[in-house]
């Protein structure tokens, strides 16, 4: 076994250590954690549906995952080279990057205040316009995994066991690549099914049919890379040799990717991650 949870680089979470490198990324995810309070609220009061499910659904679901996002983020840049988060050139950038996280909440939340689609709502030229530019905000806050990716990457960490270094960024980097792709192929698309369904059987939670292809399966996925490559890693750590570990990540990363483009070829097909037999 190796000595991962030992290494001193890798420390409990603690809240106040989360805006040490990142102290924008930090707030920011909180801010947005604590927002979640009122729109709940308004989850209970409101009983207006869109698409059959709750108008305030979707903004749940967003304050939820972009607030995991910019502290996840938050965590991994006390990984970043020295100095990189000080400068000026990266500060304007994060800045952006979180401009573009509440133009996305704000937009969804709006959308749901007035009982309309945030997503493939292209029934005039003004909302297609705004549709458009959402695009371009979520290029721009998925960016901040490449760049932090590579900024990991090319600092060797002191104390980082080599596995948890290395699947530390390759989850980074992948969650771009792969966010890009598979976000790209569906905003092309007029809506996330490909199919049309019948009864109306969901994946309880997440929403994802059933019946039919769902693209938000492999969007899911993809964008929870960050997540999922360094948790697999640490269990490599806790029940591999350390030789065996580097090996082991560039392995799980290869089938992550590869899961990752296998649900979002069969949801292409028409085909659900979870049939309704």
């Amino acid at each position: 076994m190796t000595d991962l949870t030992y290494s001193p680089a890798y420390r409990p979470v603690r809240l106040r250590g989360l805006f040490d490198a990142e102290p924008l990324f930090a707030a920011t995810g909180l801010l947005i954690g604590l927002s979640l309070a009122p729109t709940l609220v308004a989850m209970a009061v409101d009983p207006r549906e869109f698409l059959g499910e709750n108008v305030w659904l979707k903004p749940v679901k967003f304050q939820i995952a972009l607030s995991l996002y910019l502290l996840t983020l938050a965590f991994f840049a006390r990984w970043l080279p020295a100095g990189m988060t000080a400068r000026l050139s990266y500060r304007i950038y994060s800045g952006a990057v979180v401009f573009a996280v509440i133009a996305e909440l704000v937009w969804i939340g709006g959308a749901a205040m007035y009982g309309t689609a945030s997503h493939f709502n292209v029934s005039d030229p003004f909302l297609e316009s705004i549709y458009g530019l959402m695009g371009a905000f979520a290029v721009l806050l998925t960016s901040a995994t490449l760049v932090q990716g590579i900024g990991i990457w090319r600092n060797p960490v002191t104390g980082l066991v080599p596995a948890l270094h290395l699947s530390i960024t390759l989850s980074l980097v992948l969650t771009f690549i792969l966010t890009l792709i598979v976000a790209g192929s569906l905003a092309s698309q007029s809506g996330h099914l490909i199919g049309t369904p019948v009864s109306g059987a969901r994946v309880p939670v997440l929403g994802w049919s059933r019946e039919v292809g769902d693209l938000r399966v492999a969007h899911f996925f993809a964008t929870h890379a960050l997540h999922i490559l360094p948790v697999a890693a640490i269990v490599i750590g806790a029940v591999l040799p350390r030789r065996w570990a580097v090996p082991a990540v560039w392995a799980s990363a290869l089938l992550f990717t590869a899961f990752v483009a296998a649900s979002f070829a069969g949801a292409m097909a028409g085909l659900p991650l979870l049939p309704d037999f």
